[in-house]
């Protein structure tokens, strides 16, 4: 196991090269010139010259190559060209407003996602199964700005039970209060297609050879369905909850900027208008990092459910 995870360290070291690289030369020649982004539209030739001596991109590529690596390594990069705040403290006070709303939805989801795919697996092929996957593919077809707009219109401005926007200082009242109706909007926006997803691997295996044993044995529907068909089904929904964490963090812009929750993806779409580099920059390395960190712990996490998986 040490080794299995010391060998995946190591690979991502070439892979997170390959993404520095990318960004680093995407922001420098696509970007265009961030002095005089950062100069204005009064400005002179020698306010950029200075500005341009400031950043260090008067300097050659390598040299801004190995600046942009240390800062990457030391989690420092600057300030951010929009309100001077760090970055470093830009993403850490961001995280924990995201991670309030996206930790309790994935959760949920998940767990209702599995639970109904069970209870639809036991009735499969029946008209209630047939009803729910049509539910399922008109609420895929709603855009999400439509639950955004209607619940809030209902449930915050016309019921009053939930806050139209805002955001507070004590954990408990934004976990309580203020993202609740946000939590709701996701679970109806990403329910229906974990539903779909979910009772596709539960189809899957309830004809496998070990089922028909099961219930040759004499085992009831319910322990087959929650104790060996769930434990197989488990790994390809490992797989999709697990990949979807990293992109969660960005994904959630809409619900963030809806709601005035100042989260990470709230953070990224105002760092895109105000064309705020050092913050894009960083949310994206790291962010790909993230990933990479998730996709081995998705392949650990496939060995601690079934211990048949081998870690080569």
């Amino acid at each position: 196991m040490t080794a299995y995870i010391l060998r995946r360290l190591w690979q991502m070291v070439p892979t997170m090269l390959g993404v520095i690289m990318l960004v680093f030369f995407l922001f420098n020649w696509v970007g265009g010139d961030p002095a005089y982004i950062l100069a204005g539209k009064m400005s002179n030739p020698a306010q950029i010259a200075n500005i341009r001596t400031q950043l260090g991109i008067d300097q050659s590529y390598v040299v801004q190559l190995w600046i942009f690596i240390k800062q990457i390594m030391t989690f420092d990069f600057g300030a951010s060209w929009s309100t001077g705040e760090p970055v470093s403290h830009v993403i850490m006070t961001r995280l924990g407003p995201s991670l309030t709303v996206l930790v309790p939805l994935t959760i949920l989801e998940t767990l209702i996602a599995i639970g109904l795919a069970l209870a639809i697996a036991f009735i499969r092929g029946s008209f209630t199964d047939r009803m729910v996957m049509i539910a399922c593919t008109v609420g895929m077809s709603v855009s999400i700005l439509v639950y955004i707009i209607l619940f809030q219109y209902w449930f915050a401005y016309k019921l009053g039970l939930f806050p139209v926007q805002g955001w507070g200082n004590s954990f408990s009242e934004n976990l309580l209060r203020y993202s609740t109706l946000p939590i709701l909007i996701g679970l109806a926006v990403s329910i229906a297609p974990s539903l779909r997803l979910y009772r596709t691997f539960v189809l899957d295996e309830i004809n496998q050879d070990y089922v028909r044993t099961a219930r040759a044995k004499g085992l009831s529907e319910t322990r087959i369905m929650w104790v060996h068909v769930l434990r197989n089904a488990a790994i390809p929904i490992i797989t999709n909850v697990m990949s979807n964490l990293p992109a969660l963090l960005i994904g959630a812009f809409l619900i963030e900027r809806f709601f005035s929750i100042p989260g990470i993806g709230r953070e990224v779409i105002l760092a895109v208008e105000r064309s705020d580099f050092p913050v894009i920059k960083a949310i994206t390395v790291y962010v790909a990092a993230a990933t990479m960190v998730f996709n081995l712990l998705t392949d650990l996490m496939y060995q601690a459910v079934d211990p048949r998986v081998q870690l080569q």
